[in-house]
């Protein structure tokens, strides 16, 4: 009989088996990834395009693009093109991040000949209607005026400002910015971006040779580049630690965002750091979280991260707390920081984190399209697959000695961008 006083030993993760992207070229050249698996008739295929050629007078060019993009061509109108999807049981989204905006069709097989087309029409043919970008200017401006109102909102605006300066991933958008987009903006936004020379295609799912047939076929052939586009590029370097209070007169919450530059997943370090943020405040059995929350009262939650873009990398401490105890949540995050160097992290508390991060990336690969998402990190980082062994290695065999070091090379509270917004 099972004694379920006692609780189970800790298995570590050995290895992890992850299924490896095969590239494939179309007939004009447009790169492909293929990540083959699971037994339901269906693929996720996801059109991913680099942002390029930013541009500090036309700052939401990128991002209105991407949204307005399947909102009309010169054949089918948005509710057209929703509709057609739909029909078929299939699944259009846009999505747009810094470095990239991706355009991803999830679908049946055997609906691939009537779906594909449909997606051709948006990536070779959206018109951008005036109403509609009217009606998305509206909407943003309406969205943004009502985030203005949330202290985390402002609190994470603020931050981004402070560390990435006027560039694409701290620039400050106001309604003015909202107020400046045309239409000729983007047309010719799409244009450039929009074309296979700056396109990488990643299928996932049951991947049978007719589906790699009908890419081909529909996206292979006539598709072609019209002119050069230079992907972004940004550099940052730390800059001395500074403090930004917006005050809220009547504020319940104070909303709490601390932290600096640091590094992406291309440097040698990024493992060991991911295990240093775990420890501080990575999950919910987080030291941050075991003072701030548990101990002391003062949120409902707390966390850190560490976030890899494409030209950078950074290091932040978020949390919304009692707007009467904001200086001393504080002073207990600080005390935080500086514990982790000036004291070694134990073993038992090591081995903790060391199965919760092995164990979360072994549960995270649920199916093909899970496996597409590890391969895409890598992919875009310039990186192959290897990174993984070797991230593996380093979580399975991290010291308290690597963890005292990594915090004293990287964690300095003085060098925080600290940002409150409410009262302090």
């Amino acid at each position: 009989m099972i004694d379920r006083t006692l609780a189970p030993a800790f298995g570590q993760v050995e290895d992890i088996n992850l299924l490896h992207a095969q590239p494939h070229l179309l007939d004009n050249g447009l790169q492909c990834f293929v990540i083959n698996g699971g037994e339901q008739d269906l693929v996720r295929i996801e059109f991913i395009f680099s942002n390029v050629e930013w541009d500090v007078h036309k700052p939401l060019q990128a991002f209105a693009t991407n949204t307005l993009l399947n909102d009309g061509t010169s054949e089918y109108s948005a509710a057209q093109i929703a509709d057609k999807i739909d029909y078929f049981g299939a699944f259009l989204q846009t999505e747009y991040n810094f470095d990239q905006v991706t355009v991803t069709l999830f679908t049946l097989n055997k609906h691939l000949k009537a779906t594909l087309p449909i997606v051709k029409a948006i990536l070779t043919d959206s018109i951008f209607p005036q109403r509609e970008l009217e009606t998305f200017i509206l909407n943003q401006k309406q969205k943004l005026s009502v985030n203005l109102e949330k202290n985390d909102f402002v609190g994470r605006k603020v931050f981004n400002e402070a560390l990435f300066d006027n560039t694409l991933y701290g620039y400050d958008i106001d309604a003015n910015a909202y107020d400046r987009l045309t239409r000729n903006q983007l047309v010719e936004y799409f244009r450039k971006a929009y074309q296979p020379q700056n396109c990488t295609l990643v299928i996932a799912g049951k991947v049978e040779d007719h589906v790699l047939k009908e890419l081909n076929s529909v996206f292979g052939r006539d598709w072609k580049n019209e002119e050069a586009a230079t992907p972004n590029f940004f550099s940052f370097k730390n800059s001395a630690g500074a403090e930004y209070y917006i005050e809220k007169e009547d504020a319940l919450q104070s909303a709490i965002r601390l932290g600096q530059i640091a590094i992406n997943r291309t440097h040698a370090d990024f493992p060991g750091f991911q295990v240093l943020n775990t420890i501080l405040g990575g999950y919910f059995g987080s030291r941050l979280m075991a003072n701030i929350r548990e101990d002391k009262g003062f949120t409902y939650g707390i966390g850190s991260a560490l976030v890899s873009l494409k030209n950078t990398g950074y290091f932040f401490i978020a949390s919304e707390v009692g707007a009467d105890v904001c200086g001393q949540a504080m002073i207990e995050i600080e005390k935080e920081v500086n514990l982790l160097k000036q004291e070694k992290v134990s073993e038992g508390e090591l081995d903790l984190v060391r199965n919760y991060m092995l164990g979360s990336m072994l549960g995270s690969l649920e199916n093909a399209l899970s496996h597409a998402d590890k391969f895409k990190n890598i992919y875009f980082s310039g990186l192959d697959y290897d990174y993984y062994t070797r991230y593996i290695q380093i979580v399975r065999n991290i010291t308290p000695d690597d963890v005292l070091n990594l915090a004293n090379q990287y964690l300095n509270f003085d060098d925080f961008q600290k940002v409150i917004v409410g009262k302090k």
